[in-house]
């Protein structure tokens, strides 16, 4: 007599699982959505701020250099020695007024 309510437990377990079964495929794949969601916002920021630091650099060489291939964005105007040697000016004035 134990053995048959063993395999009626059993069975009623399976049953429950098949039945069940799309509820937890979609708590499991909904899951997975939000971590891959996650991961990607994290990957655009990252992706964003790379974005914006080396267009930071491009901005200030170019403004150096005067590479100015498309004529866009703002510009000193100049790819001369004046025009760097006012950025070191300001950047060493920056850098200056913060150590007091």
């Amino acid at each position: 007599m134990q053995t048959r309510t063993s395999s009626t437990s059993s069975v009623l377990i399976i049953v429950l699982i098949i039945v069940t079964f799309p509820l937890w495929i979609g708590i499991i794949g909904g899951l997975f959505g939000v971590v891959a969601g996650i991961f990607g916002a994290v990957f655009g920021i990252f992706a964003g701020i790379l974005g914006a630091v080396f267009g930071g650099i491009g901005w200030l060489f170019g403004s150096i250099f005067h590479w100015d291939w498309w004529d866009c964005g703002p510009y000193f105007g100049g790819g001369n020695f004046f025009t760097f040697l006012l950025i070191v000016v300001v950047v060493a004035l920056v850098i200056r007024t913060r150590k007091k």
